[in-house]
């Protein structure tokens, strides 16, 4: 229940749900405008309880980053499926991808300051460079709340 209403929210702020048949059309939208995508693969709330934190620090992270990135929700029932093409290992989990580029993916919970850092450096870096795809797993007790 708490997610529907976290992706409720994601809705309001103007953030798609994208499924493997909508996926390349968002992708190909977010770099036509000049943006990377953050997709948010959430995984089940009951199992991962911290993907309702995800999902409402994602609306924050568009807004700190000023146009820079666009971002959708991948539809519970294609998260395997795109999971796979994207490398998640671990949910919830941020994907960035640019001009079909996986840049990285951050992984769980996050302060803020890592987000901030984390993004800054996938989306600064330059194209053509090894993609570093950042996977971090907290400990439970840290996925609890938000750091802003």
């Amino acid at each position: 229940m708490e997610f529907q209403v976290a992706k409720q929210d994601l809705t309001r702020h103007g953030l798609p749900e994208v499924s493997v048949a909508t996926v390349d059309h968002f992708l190909g939208a977010a770099d036509e405008a000049g943006a990377v995508a953050v997709l948010l693969s959430a995984g089940d709330p009951n199992r991962f309880p911290e993907a309702i934190d995800v999902a409402v620090v994602l609306p924050e992270l568009i807004t700190a980053f000023n146009g820079r990135l666009r971002g959708a929700v991948i539809a519970r029932g294609d998260e395997s499926a795109l999971g796979q093409r994207f490398g998640v290992r671990v949910q919830p989990s941020l994907i960035l991808v640019a001009k079909g580029e996986t840049l990285g993916l951050i992984a769980k919970i996050q302060d803020w300051s890592v987000y901030i850092d984390r993004i800054t450096k996938l989306i600064d870096r330059p194209r053509g460079q090894a993609a570093a795809i950042a996977v971090t797993i907290v400990p439970q007790h840290r996925a609890q709340g938000v750091e802003l």
